[in-house]
C-alpha cells in the first residue's frame, strides 16, 4: 500500500513536473535573475559599466521565457473558457492580466516615484495596442482563413457603449476643464469620475455574467459548425483537472510573466537610452509583453473561427484597463497627493477617438473582414509613427 502511494505520488510529481514546466523555468528564471545574478544584470545595463551583449543575452533568455509562459497562460485560459463557458473563460484570463497591470501602477505611484503620466500612458498603450493592433491582426487572421466571420453584436455595443464614455472621462476630458491649469482634475472632479466608472464598470459586469450572458457567447450557428468541424476540440488543449487547478495556475504564470516584465522594463529602458528612442517607447513595449497571453489567446481564437472570444478577450481587456485603472490611480493620487496627470496631447487624442469610431463602425454590424483588419493595422502604425514622430 505505502509503496502504491509513493509510486501515485512520484507520478502526479512527474505529470506536474511535465505539465507546468513553463510556470517553473519562469519562476526559476525570476528568482534566479532577482537574486543570484542581479547584480551581474544591472551591472550590464548601467551606463558605467555597460555591456550590451550581456544585456543582449539577458534580454533574449527573458523574451523566450516570457513567451513560454505565455502558451502556459493560454493553455489554462482554453481549458477555463471549455469548462465555464463564454464569456467567464475569458473574464477570468481578462481581469488577472488587467489586474495586475493595475496593481504594478499602483505600486510604482505609492512608492513616490514621480511619474505623472504613467497611467495615462499606460491606459492609452493598451487601448491603441488592444483597440488597433491587436483586433486588426485577429480580424486580418480571420478573414485571411475564413472570408467572413461571425460575431454577437450586442456583445460588441455592450464593450464599446461603456468604453467610449469611458475613455472620453480618462484621457480626454481632463484637457478640457477649466478648474486646473494642467490636464488634470480637481480632488472633486477625480473622485467623481473614478466612482462612476468603478459603478458602471461593475454594471457591465453584472450584466455580462448574470443578466445577458447570452450577449457574449459565439453565435449559435458558429459555434454548431465548429463543434461538428472538430468534434474533438475540447480535447486539443492539453491534460484537463479542475476549474480551480487552472485557475490557480493561470493566475500564478500571470504573476510570474509580470515580475519577468519589470525585468524586461529595465533591460528595454537601457536600451532605448543607449539608442536615443522615445522613451513612449518603453511603455509600448512592456504593455505587449503584459498583453502577451490575452494576444495570443485572441489570435488563436480567430483562426479557429471563433470570434467571439477574441471580441470578448480584446474589447474585454481595453474596458477593464480603463474601468479598474482610473479608479485605482486616482484612489493613490487623493491618498497620497501625487501628481496625476490624464489629458493626453492633441495628436495622440485625435488618433485614440478616430479609433473608437472606427471600433463603432468596424462592430456596427454581424460580420467582419480583412479590410477592417487592414483599417486598424493602419492606426496602429500611426500611433508608432507618433511615438518617433511626435
Amino acid at each position: 500500500m505505502t509503496a502504491t502511494a509513493s509510486s501515485n505520488g512520484r507520478s502526479l510529481v512527474g505529470r506536474f513536473l511535465r505539465e507546468e514546466a513553463a510556470f517553473l523555468v519562469a519562476l526559476l528564471t525570476f528568482v534566479i535573475l532577482h537574486f543570484g545574478l542581479h547584480d551581474t544584470l544591472n551591472k550590464a545595463i548601467t551606463p558605467e559599466t555597460a555591456q550590451p551583449l550581456v544585456g543582449a543575452l539577458f534580454a533574449v533568455w527573458l523574451f523566450a521565457v516570457v513567451l513560454w509562459a505565455a502558451f502556459n497562460v493560454v493553455r489554462h485560459a482554453d481549458v477555463l473558457a471549455i469548462k465555464l463557458g463564454e464569456p467567464l473563460g475569458t473574464l477570468i484570463l481578462t481581469l488577472a492580466v488587467v489586474g495586475i497591470e493595475v496593481s504594478l501602477i499602483s505600486a510604482v505611484m505609492l512608492t513616490g516615484a514621480e511619474a505623472p503620466t504613467m497611467a495615462r500612458d499606460t491606459m492609452t498603450a493598451v487601448l491603441m495596442i488592444v483597440l488597433g493592433g491587436l483586433t486588426g491582426a485577429s480580424l486580418l487572421i480571420g478573414g485571411f482563413f475564413h472570408g467572413e466571420q461571425d460575431y454577437n453584436l450586442p456583445g460588441a455595443r455592450a464593450y464599446l457603449g461603456v468604453l467610449v464614455p469611458l475613455a472620453v472621462f480618462a484621457l480626454v476630458l481632463p484637457d478640457f476643464t477649466a478648474s486646473t491649469d494642467s490636464p488634470t482634475f480637481t480632488p472633486v472632479q477625480a473622485g467623481f469620475f473614478a466612482i462612476i466608472t468603478l459603478v458602471l464598470y461593475g454594471i457591465f459586469l453584472a450584466i455580462q455574467t448574470l443578466r445577458h450572458k447570452s450577449y457574449f457567447e459565439q453565435p449559435m450557428q458558429e459555434r454548431a459548425a465548429d463543434h461538428e468541424a472538430a468534434p474533438g476540440h475540447s480535447h486539443d488543449h492539453g491534460p484537463q483537472h479542475a476549474t480551480s487547478y487552472h485557475a490557480v495556475l493561470l493566475l500564478l504564470t500571470l504573476v510570474t510573466i509580470v515580475l519577468l516584465a519589470e525585468l524586461i522594463a529595465m533591460i528595454v529602458d537601457f536600451g532605448i537610452v543607449q539608442a536615443g528612442a522615445p522613451v513612449a517607447l518603453g511603455g509600448v513595449i512592456i504593455a505587449l509583453v503584459v498583453l502577451t497571453p490575452e494576444s495570443m489567446a485572441a489570435l488563436a481564437a480567430a483562426r479557429a473561427n471563433q470570434l467571439q472570444r477574441s471580441v470578448n478577450l480584446l474589447l474585454g481587456s481595453a474596458l477593464s484597463t480603463i474601468g479598474l485603472t482610473l479608479p485605482a490611480v486616482v484612489a493613490v493620487s487623493l491618498i497620497t497627493g501625487a501628481n496625476l496627470q490624464l489629458g493626453l496631447d492633441m495628436a495622440p487624442m485625435v488618433l485614440l477617438l478616430l479609433t473608437l469610431v472606427v471600433c463603432l463602425m468596424t462592430f456596427g454590424g454581424t460580420r467582419t473582414n480583412v479590410l477592417q483588419g487592414a483599417v486598424h493595422i493602419v492606426l496602429f502604425l500611426a500611433y508608432l509613427l507618433l511615438i518617433f514622430s511626435p
